[in-house]
């Protein structure tokens, strides 16, 4: 299970005992693996680099939305990954994390004036524009400054794909890019202002993609712009590919490999003479982390329905209650089958006062108890970073481990830090 596996019939996160971590951090906690965000890196590292003559060398920007953990960054940094970024926080946190500025990719749909400045005083690798009214504020800006930042045109190409109504960014009425032909005649325009160089196109269609299928056509469309682009005598160099494949949660659809996925992207673009970058997310941290969480009581019910109440709620991993999403959830000391400990179908909530706050119901679980330990597989991906103190609960606090050492990356605040940070008015 991605470097969480049992060890003396309990399950480890490498090398250390998510018992012991229980014990010594509390729950419900955020665990990441060292070795899995590694390996994950590893390859598609090795798929992007066995195509160099599609694109030489292509740049990997993790998406920083999907865990904006410094720690996780600074693991994927010094492994030579860039970011991907949407708002100046992030580019602060990849630049903190030792991203160099000139791996940061810049997206968003409402990029500010401020972080629109921001990104070009710290001269990111590009911006990526997302609209004609973007460009507008930004060729002033970049003047202001007197600098003259690279760009990217984001193309909306009217594909919509992903896990999720709510993840689907290129549909045509999703709010991100700029449909086609507006796309080329906005890349002329930028060309002609001496303020902002464009340098490529870029596009990102959905999140949780299982079938290569929109995005090849995706890619193809980036393909024949870039192609009538040239033929006006425009210089077009970068694809920026956006991310977007997704990963095997356990119930969900089959996925493409990371090597498929690549290998497509390169037969697309065989020829083309451009850089390629890709911005993989979900597909690097999802199932490097879980989330750790312990049984408050089983709730049973006339009609036979059992309720499994943990102490992990939907303010700490919202997804199923706001995707439908499936996580896998697996004792940390799993019984024995068979016989009394026969799987019990369990509706698994957490406490917060909301009916949402549903895990999954009728799950068939192997028979669990009061102080149980379970956790959540496939939590390394908006989970923690989507987190909120609602109920006023305290956030999760976040664990990395690297082989037999752990460290707090993020510590779970006191009830008094928590209210320390709001000032009562002066008149109260």
């Amino acid at each position: 299970m991605h470097h969480f596996d049992l060890k003396d019939g309990a399950l480890q996160a490498e090398g250390v005992s998510l018992e012991a971590l229980a014990e010594a951090v509390g729950t419900p906690a955020y665990v990441y693996s060292t070795a899995t965000l590694t390996r994950h890196y590893g390859v598609l590292r090795e798929a992007a680099d066995a195509h160099r003559e599609a694109w030489g060398d292509a740049l990997i920007a993790y998406a920083v939305k999907a865990n904006s953990n410094l720690s996780v960054l600074a693991t994927l940094a010094r492994l030579g990954c860039g970011a991907d970024t949407v708002s100046e926080g992030e580019i602060r946190r990849a630049l903190a994390a030792g991203v160099p500025a000139g791996k940061i990719i810049f997206s968003g749909v409402g990029k500010t004036d401020g972080e629109l400045a921001f990104a070009i005083q710290q001269g990111v690798r590009q911006i990526n524009v997302e609209s004609p009214a973007e460009l507008d504020r930004l060729i002033p800006i970049a003047e202001r400054l007197g600098k003259v930042p690279e760009i990217a045109i984001r193309v909306n190409p009217k594909i919509g794909a992903g896990g999720h109504a709510k993840i689907t960014t290129g549909g045509e009425g999703d709010k991100f890019g700029i449909p086609a032909d507006e796309a080329m005649a906005l890349y002329v325009r930028a060309a002609a202002s001496p303020h902002v160089t464009p340098v490529g196109l870029a596009c990102h269609i959905g999140s949780q993609i299982t079938d290569l299928t929109p995005l090849e056509a995706a890619f193809r469309l980036l393909r024949s712009m870039t192609e009538e682009l040239r033929a006006k005598g425009q210089t077009v160099t970068r694809l920026d590919l956006g991310g977007g494949l997704g990963v095997p949660y356990v119930g969900g659809a089959p996925t493409a490999s990371p090597a498929d996925y690549v290998a497509m992207a390169a037969r697309v673009l065989d020829g083309l003479g451009v850089e390629a970058a890709f911005e993989p997310g979900r597909l690097l941290a999802a199932n490097a982390g879980v989330l750790l969480s312990r049984v408050i009581q089983i709730t049973e019910r006339a009609d036979g329905r059992r309720f499994l109440v943990l102490d992990a709620a939907m303010n700490d991993l919202i997804r199923p209650a706001m995707y439908d999403s499936f996580h896998e959830i697996k004792a940390v000391r799993p019984r024995e089958a068979g016989g009394h400990n026969a799987p019990t179908a369990y509706d698994v909530v957490g406490p917060i006062c909301e009916t949402g706050d549903t895990f999954a119901r009728g799950r068939d679980l192997p028979p669990l108890q009061a102080g149980d330990l379970v956790v959540f597989t496939g939590a390394g991906a908006y989970g923690a970073v989507m987190s909120s103190e609602y109920n006023t609960r305290p956030l999760v606090p976040e664990v990395l481990v690297d082989g037999d050492r752990w460290a707090v990356i993020r510590p779970r605040p006191t009830y008094e830090e928590m209210l320390a940070r709001e000032p009562m008015a002066d008149w109260l």
